[in-house]
């Protein structure tokens, strides 16, 4: 799993069947510090995140695992939203 923030929304008016109802957002992924890391990406909300929460998601295979027994086709899904982050002295 890896850390991100949600920086907007996606509308998608035609869509597969199995993503109706389902939120899609558009996540920056962040590093431990809060750093942007590489390119904003579309994910599949699975937990209720809003703009500008730091979360943190999963991709590949597993981002569909939150959604079973239902079939999703996601590469990447929030699968829970960071309270805080506590990074060890020296890091």
């Amino acid at each position: 799993m890896q850390l991100g923030r949600v920086v907007g929304s996606v509308v998608a008016t035609v869509k597969d069947p199995a993503l109706e109802g389902k939120k899609l957002l558009l996540v920056q992924p962040v590093g431990g510090h809060g750093r942007d890391v590489g390119r904003p990406l579309v994910a599949v909300d699975a937990v209720g995140a809003g703009a500008g929460e730091r979360i943190y998601w999963c991709r590949g295979r597993e981002a569909s695992f939150p959604f079973l027994p239902e079939e999703v086709p996601t590469e990447a899904t929030i699968v829970g939203i960071v309270d805080t982050v506590h990074l060890a002295s020296g890091t």
